[in-house]
């Protein structure tokens, strides 16, 4: 082909060379969709790890590594550290304590399913902790970003299914696929459960569920999601049949989701003897900044509303205007969440997602403290990326991985990389 345009008339050869965009595009669209799908993930795992090791060059000695680690070392930090205790050593069976008597944090905030499938497959390969964590993250995010395009066109054509993976795999946040956390197989998971959901195949959902549960704190709000698709679809019935047994089926999979996510506190309860041990211990990743205060559902946005005030924005307010701020800051947020779920490109990505994203939403709600680990921890909203990726517009997609790629190098130099006393860890 270059050898025929060179040659060429030069009327033929820019008629030509006009031709050759269409005709990459007429041989991308006779791709497999699930080929297209791993050149899209791998495309981004490139320009991922080169933001990574540019980072890497440049990062000095931390609490993990010395100056200039190599890539599988920098993507063991953080909670990667937590992790490979937990594979290694597994949980305390004593609690310890700071100097003021109240739980430090440890590895009960760390849930088993990651780190012990990764200590399996170390046993196995006979191979350490770094090389076998990110290859079981790489892993997974490939086999979440093939389940999210299935997911997809169950709901959406096939050419915004696939840039609403091409947004996944290129997202900010998407470094977490190839680091040492649970974030990758979680994800899998999840978008596995939906998709069963989706398909009303509650009989499979079971082992999903627990292992689910035991990868990320998921039992309570997917439990709810289910709870949500057996109202929906009980009070559609008429319309669209709900048989008995498939009202079996799925009530069966809220309860056991229910049951799930309520396990991992009780082994916690049960293997130290103390019955707060897993909230405990998930309080002391909050105490550096609000001190020590007991777990109360839905408190923990407006303690964190109140804290960004006083740290960043307002310290000099008075105490009153702070707090009636803080509210007003939540409940606007909150409410802005309850538009997003209704706006017309949400509404088609399915009632089973948004379940979920109100689910997921209230969760947090309830129970998440906000500082700089609330963006991972919006991870599992992902499928809200089926709702961007719509419009068709080139100019729009372009731009649109363009920011992400930016703000994916904004993230790793705030969130990932050290700098001394680090108060923003991902």
């Amino acid at each position: 082909m270059a050898d025929d345009l060179l040659t060429a008339p030069p009327l033929r050869r820019r008629r030509d060379a006009r031709l050759v965009p269409v005709r990459m595009a007429a041989r991308w669209r006779l791709l497999p969709w699930w080929l297209r799908v791993v050149i899209v993930f791998a495309v981004s795992r490139a320009v991922t790890t080169a933001l990574m090791l540019v980072l890497a060059s440049v990062q000095g000695a931390n609490p993990w590594t010395g100056d200039h680690p190599a890539y599988l070392d920098f993507a063991s930090i953080w909670d990667g550290r937590w992790y490979d205790i937990v594979a290694v050593a597994g949980y305390p069976a004593q609690l310890p304590m700071t100097a003021d008597g109240h739980v430090g944090e440890n590895a009960w905030a760390f849930m088993p399913g990651y780190p012990f499938l990764v200590r399996v497959l170390m046993l196995v390969s006979n191979q350490p902790w770094s090389p076998v964590a990110v290859f079981v993250s790489l892993a997974f995010g490939l086999g979440t970003a093939l389940l999210f395009y299935r997911l997809l066109i169950r709901h959406i054509d096939t050419s915004s299914a696939l840039f609403a993976v091409t947004l996944f795999c290129f997202a900010p946040l998407s470094p977490m696929m190839q680091v040492a956390y649970a974030e990758s197989m979680y994800l899998f998971l999840l978008t596995l459960a939906l998709l069963l959901l989706d398909e009303h195949r509650y009989v499979l959902l079971l082992p999903v569920i627990g292992l689910m549960a035991f990868t990320r704190p998921s039992g309570l709000a997917f439990a709810l999601a289910i709870g949500l698709h057996v109202l929906y679809r009980w009070v559609r019935r008429r319309r669209h049949p709900f048989p008995p047994m498939q009202m079996l089926e799925a009530a069966g999979a809220m309860v056991f989701s229910l049951l799930a996510g309520l396990a991992w506190p009780l082994i916690a309860w049960v293997a130290t003897g103390d019955m707060s041990a897993y909230t405990d211990t998930e309080l002391a990743w909050r105490m550096p900044y609000i001190g020590y205060v007991d777990l109360v559902p839905f408190t923990a946005w407006f303690q964190g509303a109140h804290w960004w005030i006083v740290f960043a924005l307002a310290p000099g307010a008075p105490e009153v205007g702070k707090w009636v701020a803080a509210i007003i800051i939540v409940v606007l947020l909150i409410v802005a969440f309850v538009v997003v779920l209704f706006l017309p490109a949400v509404r088609r990505l399915g009632v089973d997602i948004r379940f979920w994203l109100a689910s997921y939403g209230l969760y947090l709600l309830a129970v998440f403290f906000p500082q700089s680990s609330t963006f991972r921890l919006l991870m599992p909203m992902f499928p809200l990326l089926g709702a961007v990726a719509q419009p068709r517009s080139r100019v729009y997609r372009i731009a649109l991985v363009v920011i992400a790629v930016a703000l994916q190098w904004g993230w790793l130099l705030i969130a990932w990389g050290v700098d001394g006393a680090d108060w923003s860890p991902p």
